[in-house]
């Protein structure tokens, strides 16, 4: 199967709503490593690595966020597999 890497930025009420610990929740579940932080400027971050089909359902995942939050604004970079991980964490 084919790995990806996939950069996200999530803007809007991201932050307070529990974002990074449902994002590493998800990510575990897929067997997806990386990260996930909060930014300053108030986004959320991240970064996921793996099978094409499991950073996919993640993408989509933070499309929309956990139940609180409400994702205004979403971008993600498509990135070559760098296979630097070793499990997901939230970074700070």
């Amino acid at each position: 199967m084919a790995k990806t890497r996939a950069h996200i930025f999530a803007s809007g009420r991201v932050h307070g709503v529990y974002f990074r610990q449902h994002t590493k929740f998800q990510a575990q579940n897929q067997s997806v490593t990386g990260w996930v932080r909060n930014l300053d400027d108030g986004r959320v971050e991240a970064v996921f690595e793996g099978e094409e089909s499991a950073v996919m359902t993640l993408v989509n995942y933070c499309r929309h966020g956990p139940k609180n939050a409400s994702v205004t604004d979403f971008v993600v970079n498509w990135e070559p597999f760098q296979d630097e991980f070793q499990s997901f964490n939230i970074a700070f």
